[in-house]
């Protein structure tokens, strides 16, 4: 009897040493990142993760005369060094360019997560306290390089977002949308800040980006999901997961799309006039789904969070659709491209305004933080999604690289893209929040002497 009961108490034992190997064991991607992306990417069966995946990258920083790798045709340059986690960039119409200096506000999480994180995090290069402050850089010379820089702002709560509407600059620090009576040229604000309207802060989600709308000087702001699947209850998720729109005349608000987990770069498509977004999607369903993605968003637009994922495909780990049980699938809008899965798209900008030859002048340029909980990893890089004249992707496209090599041959972090936007003189800006560097991408003579020559012979 007693060997019996020794016998099963050593299967026992060795089935608890297996479930604890099979859960600490990471899940591996079964598609290559590109068979996730594009107008109709391949998805898969998710595998729901008790313990996520966890593959962060350890950030070590740029060597002396190292820098990314730039696509054929391109070239890349430090525009900005030594700065402290530039995160967003705003380019302003004097040739200025602001640069908000900061990271997550302070988080109250602690026991066994809360140290985890923290030390995910210390790995990441992200455990940084946040500099709260805006930047400007100016380029004097004309040479590239930014030879003067000054503190435009400073005692911001976790900004992020800038937008310059008239004599207004507007600021979305992680809790308020915020102004300052600015005109460009100006190297210091020292006026205080008027609140527009209070954002929802705290959680997973801290970053808040703002776009004014062309048509009528309102401003799209984002506002990501607090976490990552509504892991407190819908009652902590209350204003969270979309894009509002706000009236800063009135200093109201109102929804503009939902069901959107953590949207952030904004741009308008200057061939159709419409608002596109890049978003993050949810964790813990295997290294291979879901795709994070870029699309167009309309009105009244619901992306499916935390209920449906992909147009539709219901997330097995939410029993309710909704608080009354309701169906809501029939709504869900399918986005319009795939970037593959946990790429961490963050920075977006159409190619309108910059010059880097042909095969970059009609489409979307995006930052990809990269990865944290895929093996391999994905993104670390800049991309470039072509568009066709209608206003979309092909159905055909795959993103192209434009900035890669921020992963080092041992798999560590030399930088993290994070903000792209077009710069002075047709220039590509990306803020590296890792590197601590504004890089900026131009063509190559070679490239641009063939674009005057095709520019001539058409004239």
């Amino acid at each position: 009897m007693r060997r019996h009961i020794l016998i099963s108490l050593g299967l026992l034992l060795l089935l608890a040493i297996g479930t604890i190997i099979w859960l600490l064991t990471p899940d591996r991607a079964q598609l290559s990142e590109l068979a996730v992306t594009g107008r109709v990417p391949q998805l898969s069966v998710p595998r729901e993760q008790t313990i996520p995946t966890v593959d962060v990258a350890k950030a070590v920083g740029w060597k002396q005369g190292e820098t990314p790798t730039p696509a054929a045709g391109l070239k890349v340059a430090a525009f900005a060094r030594g700065l402290d986690h530039p995160r967003w960039l705003y380019a302003l119409p004097n040739g200025d360019v602001l640069v908000a200096e900061t990271n997550s506000p302070p988080r109250k999480d602690g026991g066994i997560k809360g140290w985890v994180r923290k030390k995910l995090m210390h790995r990441a290069g992200a455990d940084v306290p946040s500099a709260n402050r805006i930047t400007l850089l100016r380029d004097t010379t004309g040479d590239g390089k930014a030879d003067q820089r000054s503190v435009l702002l400073s005692g911001l709560n976790s900004p992020f977002g800038m937008a310059l509407v008239g004599d207004w600059l507007y600021v979305a620090d992680t809790d308020a949308l915020l102004r300052f009576p600015y005109k460009p040229g100006e190297t210091r604000i020292s006026a205080k800040p008027e609140k527009i309207i209070d954002l929802p802060g705290g959680g997973d989600h801290w970053t808040r980006n703002i776009l004014p709308d062309p048509a009528d000087g309102t401003l799209w702001v984002t506002i990501g999901s607090s976490t990552n699947l509504a892991d407190n209850g819908m009652a902590a998720e209350r204003g969270r997961a979309r894009i509002i729109k706000v009236d800063p005349k009135t200093k109201t608000a109102r929804v503009f799309a939902t069901g959107l987990r953590n949207p952030n770069g904004l741009a308008v498509n200057p061939d159709s006039g419409r608002l596109w977004t890049v978003v993050n999607a949810r964790d813990m369903m295997g290294s291979d789904m879901p795709p994070d993605y870029l699309t167009e968003v309309n009105f009244g637009n619901f992306y499916g969070w935390p209920w449906y994922f992909w147009g539709g495909y219901k997330d097995p780990r939410i029993d309710s659709v909704g608080p009354d049980g309701e169906d809501m699938r029939q709504y869900v809008a399918r986005p319009d491209y795939a970037l593959g899965a946990h790429t961490a798209p963050l920075g977006l900008t159409f190619a309108a305004g910059t010059d880097l030859g042909k095969r970059f002048s009609r489409g979307a340029f995006i930052g990809e933080h990269g990865s944290w909980n895929r093996v391999p990893p994905s993104g670390y890089k800049v991309v470039f999604v072509p568009f066709s004249a209608n206003g979309f992707p092909a159905k055909a496209t795959k993103p192209i690289n434009v900035l890669t090599g921020f992963l080092d041959k041992n798999g560590d972090a030399r930088g993290r893209p994070a903000g792209v936007i077009a710069g002075p003189k047709g220039a590509l800006l990306v803020a590296d929040d890792v590197g601590n560097i504004v890089w900026r991408v131009t063509a190559t003579k070679s490239n641009s002497d063939a674009r005057e020559a095709a520019q001539s012979a058409g004239e």
